[in-house]
């Protein structure tokens, strides 16, 4: 029997290393879309995530400029309502001396409402509060909002200082984007305070009695008037609060707690406010409540030499005193309950996103 031996011939070390290494990068070849597929993110995913991110979010709070919207809307109506009810009394009371031709002294005031608790009992003090939080809820919650809102698109947030001629624009868009949509209420509280609860009882009567009566222009009598005294108004309380909150900042070392900084910053800037452009808002008053009580104010020229011809020029200021005891707080009140909701909303909005996250 004959044996066959085939014979094989020896590879060399340097062949035997190439052929491993091209078997490796064979596998990882194969392998490399499975690598891919398993990968959480792959690093364009994972910018696309990141734009989404930063799209979704606005500032360093975390916070989405809806939500920035919404915040603001329900921290300003809580803060307009329990400011005008803290100070109704009071409001009821300015505007019956702003309206009649009757000194104003703080006795007369004091006899007013003396006279008005014997007389209607006490909860009349608070005649015209339902037309005032019917008006004032919506009114503070866009005038809050729309501030917020003038100041990002104006760039303005955080450089109060440097900006001052914008941030105060951005106030007295504020009060104009405000006012405008809630004048109809504003002169029927005027109506309701300065007249028998038999004549007016509710909101729905006055809105029908002065469609009939007076006809629809009616409902927005004095509403120029109105836009010339808020354009100071807001403007200069905004920017008052903003420009004290900025300093305070900076300059106080003393811890002072955020709603009594609030409430001290809002009141300076309501009593600034109510000094610039008190004279409109006698001359609005006048105008509001003409119709009612047989006077003619009409056109706002007309209103303004009728005032000072018969009264002379303190009749502009009338009751302005009692607006420094009412005015600052009730702004007061009105920035720091706004700031604090605000702020306290967001915070837990911040942590539920953080949380989710």
């Amino acid at each position: 029997m004959c044996g066959h031996t085939t014979t094989h011939p020896v590879e060399s070390s340097e062949a035997v290393i190439a052929r491993i290494q091209m078997s490796v990068l064979s596998d990882t070849t194969k392998q490399l879309p499975i690598l891919q597929a398993a990968s959480p993110l792959s690093m364009e995913e994972q910018d696309v995530g990141a734009t989404k991110k930063q799209g979704k979010f606005i500032g360093k709070d975390g916070i989405s400029n809806t939500q920035r919207v919404w915040t603001s809307l329900v921290s300003g109506a809580v803060a307009g309502a329990l400011a005008k009810t803290t100070i109704a009394p009071l409001d009821r009371t300015k505007i019956n001396f702003q309206i009649s031709k009757k000194p104003y002294s703080a006795k007369a005031a004091i006899k007013f409402l003396i006279k008005t608790v014997k007389t209607e009992g006490l909860l009349s003090l608070w005649r015209g509060n339902s037309a005032t939080m019917a008006r004032i809820i919506p009114y503070s919650a866009v005038q809050f909002t729309a501030h917020e809102q003038w100041k990002r698109i104006l760039g303005v947030n955080g450089s109060e200082r440097h900006k001052p001629g914008l941030n105060f624009l951005a106030g007295a868009l504020a009060g104009v984007t405000s006012q405008g949509t809630t004048y109809p209420l504003d002169l029927m509280r005027a109506r309701m305070a300065v007249t028998q609860k038999a004549e007016y009882k509710t909101l729905r009567q006055i809105f029908v009695r002065i469609y009939l009566e007076e006809g629809i222009l009616a409902y927005y009598r004095g509403f120029v008037a109105t836009l010339l005294g808020v354009i100071p108004y807001a403007g200069c309380s905004f920017f008052t609060y903003d420009l004290l909150r900025s300093w305070l900042t900076v300059n106080t070392t003393v811890a002072i707690p955020g709603f009594s900084t609030s409430l001290i910053c809002g009141g300076i800037a309501g009593m600034v406010a109510q000094t610039s452009s008190y004279p409109l808002d006698i001359v609005r008053r006048r105008m509001q409540t003409s119709a009612i009580k047989g006077q003619h104010y009409h056109t706002i020229g007309s209103t303004i030499i009728k005032i000072y011809r018969e009264e002379g020029i303190m009749a502009f200021y009338k009751g302005l005193s009692m607006n420094w005891v009412k005015g600052p707080i009730a702004v007061g009140i009105s920035f720091a309950t706004h700031d604090t909701i605000r702020d306290t909303l967001r915070k837990v909005i911040a942590r539920q996103d953080e949380s989710v996250n």
